[in-house]
């Protein structure tokens, strides 16, 4: 019979090395310390993880059984492989206020061999440029999720994009005050980079400039990681295009419920 359980370290160390592209986020804030983890053990031991932060992240088969610890949950999004999400949602649904988007379908891009150089200037943020990256990334994340984090959560982005420098997880690409290029990595394993908020200024798009700096980015990562993955709304045909040319696969699907 299957069971809920908080698991160890190692448990949700091998649960994630059998796909460690799909899992990348669960085993970078399981290394880190972050968060609360919630196990579905089966007659060959844990079949599922459930991550509940700041979002929810299912993973695995028999996702629906992690209905049970929603009661007082509340969190900006749930989000992870469409299966699982959807297994998830469709069993605690009736707990949870209904989504403000839902988007099924997200292609995971992903990239194991260097791409042709970018020719970029590309380098490590520091910690000066956090006053030329945190509008840079509120403007990213209000593309993407349609909320200003500047409005809901001032001290906490600011704290979070400081972070990401410190950590050695944000790059960019400039001229002068304009950027040309920037992207974070959202989680960092020893299999896998994940990659996001890729962003131009937009007075400086429909120059290629994604794409070198990605490219650039992606040589940059790829001696220290085998992969190179992210994902993209299924509308945005721009970024897919972009992630196409320098030779990422489309592999599995994300699903994303927003709150």
């Amino acid at each position: 019979m299957a069971t809920l359980r908080e698991p160890e370290l190692e448990e949700i160390l091998a649960f994630c090395a059998e796909d460690p592209v799909e899992r990348v986020f669960l085993e970078d804030v399981a290394r880190r310390g972050l968060g609360r983890f919630t196990a579905l053990d089966g007659d060959g031991g844990v079949t599922a993880l459930c991550h509940a932060g700041a979002n929810l992240v299912p993973s695995g088969t028999g996702c629906e059984a992690f209905a049970e610890i929603v009661k007082d949950w509340r969190a900006r999004m749930i989000i992870g492989e469409e299966t699982a999400v959807s297994d998830f949602w469709k069993a605690s649904s009736r707990q949870l206020p209904p989504p403000r988007e839902d988007r099924p379908g997200q292609p995971v891009y992903v990239l194991d061999e260097a791409p042709e150089p970018g020719e970029t200037g590309l380098r490590p943020a520091q910690p000066d440029d956090l006053d030329l990256l945190l509008p840079a990334c509120a403007a990213a994340h209000r593309e993407e999720i349609g909320i200003d984090p500047l409005e809901r959560d001032p001290e906490g982005f600011r704290w979070r994009t400081r972070a990401q420098i410190d950590e050695g997880r944000s790059w960019l690409w400039t001229d002068g005050a304009t950027i040309l290029f920037k992207a974070e990595a959202s989680a960092w394993t020893p299999q896998a980079v994940q990659l996001q908020q890729v962003w131009v200024d937009p007075e400086a798009r429909g120059h290629r400039y994604a794409q070198r700096g990605l490219r650039d980015l992606c040589r940059l990562l790829l001696p220290r990681v085998p992969t190179i993955c992210l994902f993209v709304r299924r509308d945005n045909a721009p970024a897919i295009r972009v992630y196409e040319a320098i030779g990422m696969q489309h592999t599995i699907s994300y699903r994303s419920l927003i709150f």
